[in-house]
């Protein structure tokens, strides 16, 4: 049953915020999120009472640690939606989870391949497509509309029959612009393409339904959605990881060994060598299930509330561009921005002076810096837990800023 969800007392469930003599308005959740307490209470928990390493152990501790970290798996198939458990792999965070399709993929490939990227992404999500141009694979980039969306109407032209794999971004760190999953899958089944989908961004905005949308890959990290950093998630579809060679190797990701081979454990174990992030794995857990406790259409339409408050906030500042769609279609609520000729990081400064957490940088993410024709941008981004009063205190923040750098 749901439990609902209020957002005058949801901070009570993120200890961050009790934490605090003073406020403190954080607004840089699309890098991380603040901890939900149910993470912290599992991960305390588990530590205190069932730490032992996993799969290998015939001693009760051992046994009641494989059998949480396994259970912590089922809860995230759950959360996704996937078809079965086996299809999870955890890995040390999105960065992790790309790096080992890439790779794991990329060994399969022959030269003149073809992998579609699109110019809005993360360097997560960019760099190890490519590293495979070393072997022949050949990057072909999705360009963007004015805003900073995909194009997608360029994919008919853009993605050939040598076409192995397009890999894009679910949602923008830097715009928070959504993408349409649903044109780029048609797309890429037209000439047998898989699709990987970068959810590192719309996580932390709720459950999902990988089925639903269709991809082939999905990842996304403990971080950014409540839970602990050090672990990521991986999806795939049973039927490509059964297919996939294994990226690292180690303990645990084998069936027998020999001195001069080795048969690999089936997926999902075989992207598991070594010790996995346990205890992350139960914390990331229990948020998973406190999330799908809470009724998302109004957690939804609270962001979109704070999101329209912010976008309105923002364009009426003199000097203030926004980058990406100005309106609230079909994007997360986060806004990146310069002002005038002040520097990010200055303002970021100044902003911190008043109590308020924002990101400056390129967001690692700059070919899509270079679309907007700028280096660096300011990022505010929105979670469940803000509320008026930090889009406000950004608002206020900015004037004087604008007025202290003047």
């Amino acid at each position: 049953m749901k439990t609902g969800f209020d957002p005058r007392m949801v901070r009570q469930d993120f200890p961050f915020f009790s934490s605090r003599e003073q406020p403190y308005h954080y607004l840089d959740n699309a890098a991380t999120a603040q901890m939900h307490a149910a993470a912290f209470e599992a991960m305390h928990r588990h530590d205190l009472e069932n730490r032992a390493n996993v799969m290998r152990g015939n001693h009760r501790l051992a046994e009641r640690a494989t059998t949480a970290y396994e259970s912590a798996r089922q809860v995230v198939a759950r959360f996704i939606n996937a078809a079965h458990a086996s299809e999870i792999v955890f890995t040390g965070g999105t960065t992790a989870a790309i790096n080992l399709v890439a790779a794991s993929l990329g060994s399969q490939w022959k030269p003149g391949d073809e992998v579609v990227v699109s110019q809005a992404e993360h360097h997560s999500n960019l760099l190890p497509w490519q590293a495979l141009q070393a072997r022949g694979i050949v990057l072909r980039v999705l360009p963007l509309q004015v805003d900073g969306c995909l194009e997608t109407e360029a994919l008919a032209t853009l993605i050939g029959p040598r076409c192995k794999l397009v890999a894009v971004t679910h949602a923008s760190n830097v715009t928070g612009a959504v993408t349409d999953v649903a044109a780029v899958v048609a797309a890429a089944r037209q000439v047998g393409a898989w699709v990987l989908l970068d959810g590192a961004q719309r996580v932390q905005h709720g459950p999902l339904d990988v089925q639903a949308l269709g991809c082939d890959f999905y990842a996304f990290s403990g971080h950014k959605c409540f839970g602990p950093s050090g672990i990521g998630v991986l999806w795939g579809q049973a039927a490509w990881l059964d297919r996939m060679p294994p990226f690292l190797r180690g303990g645990g990701m084998v069936g027998r060994v020999e001195p001069d081979q080795a048969d690999w454990a089936p997926a999902p174990r075989r992207f598991e060598a070594g010790t996995p992030p346990i205890t992350q794995a139960v914390g990331l857990a229990a948020v998973l299930e406190a999330l799908m406790q809470w009724d998302w259409d109004a957690v939804h339409a609270h962001e979109a509330a704070l999101q329209q408050l912010l976008l309105q906030g923002l364009q009426a500042l003199p000097g203030l561009r926004l980058l990406g769609p100005v309106d609230g279609t079909a994007r997360l609520p986060l806004a990146s921005f310069s002002l005038a000729e002040l520097h990010p990081h200055d303002l970021c400064q100044v902003l911190d002076g008043q109590g308020v957490a924002v990101r400056g940088g390129h967001h690692c993410a700059q070919p899509l810096m270079a679309h907007f024709g700028v280096e660096a941008s300011v990022r505010a981004s929105l979670a469940c837990y803000n509320d008026r009063s930090d889009v406000d205190a950004l608002l206020a923040g900015l004037v004087h800023a604008r007025e202290v750098l003047a």
